[in-house]
């Protein structure tokens, strides 16, 4: 992808490993004004963010209930939520675009984000539970003792080290909903809100060029950059996290 974002528009379908000649006109093609490149990669982080944000408040509250509270269906809870997650997102498409028409919500960032949400709740909810469950309850027994309330030892004691979980169920989610596509094409057609993924596939070039397919990889590339320094820099914190340990 890269050696086809760096060939002259010229040498698109030359076969040669690398380029003969380096050209980065691709990549001043795609911010070119018109193309609403630019302004996708906005929307995405912002879905993208707001996805993370909120799986990880509801995903590590519903979690810890579920690790550490004993209640008749515990297990069926679970069965139940990780179920919900096994449902294609093709076969939401038109219920989703039904209801969301009905409340008027197409083309708005919600539209993105709830379903995006409900696809990433589950596996967060069942990563960090298994998580929490390996914590001992001692921890909390410990901080209570000295003045914590169940609210205060969750904040202060369990999610710290809980860090390791926490980093890894935000990468998962992350990289969802960035790559996330369907959703997004079908509830959004105003340029302006559409993710940069949807803008990449209709994508159709510059003036002069009938293949976009230069343009279209450059795109790519700068779609992965974030996913790239999202990973390396949760990767520092969960393995600071795991060497740290949760018992001194």
């Amino acid at each position: 992808m890269i050696v086809s974002a760096l060939r002259r528009p010229s040498d698109q379908f030359d076969n040669s490993i690398i380029p003969r000649n380096w050209s980065i006109t691709n990549f001043t093609d795609v911010f070119k004004e018109g193309t609403g490149f630019g302004r996708g990669l906005l929307n995405s982080l912002i879905v993208a963010g707001t996805v993370t944000i909120l799986t990880l408040i509801i995903g590590m509250v519903a979690a810890y209930t579920l690790a550490r509270l004993e209640f008749r269906g515990k297990n069926f809870v679970l069965a139940i939520i990780i179920t919900t997650s096994m449902f294609p997102g093709i076969s939401l498409v038109i219920p989703l675009k039904k209801l969301f028409s009905d409340i008027e919500w197409i083309n708005t960032y919600q539209a993105m984000i709830v379903p995006s949400l409900s696809f990433a709740l589950p596996l967060a909810v069942w990563n960090l539970t298994a998580f929490f469950r390996q914590m001992p309850r001692e921890l909390e027994q410990a901080a209570m003792v000295d003045g914590c309330t169940p609210a205060q030892a969750f904040r202060k004691v369990i999610i710290p080290l809980a860090a390791p979980g926490v980093f890894t169920t935000a990468i998962i989610t992350f990289i969802a909903a960035w790559n996330e596509f369907l959703i997004a094409l079908s509830m959004v057609n105003r340029k302006e809100i559409q993710t940069a993924n949807v803008v990449i596939s209709q994508f159709t070039g510059t003036s002069g060029r009938d293949q976009p397919f230069g343009s279209q990889m450059a795109a790519g590339v700068v779609v992965t950059i974030p996913l790239v320094i999202a990973v390396l820099l949760f990767q520092r914190r969960i393995v600071a996290g795991l060497t740290a340990g949760g018992v001194k």
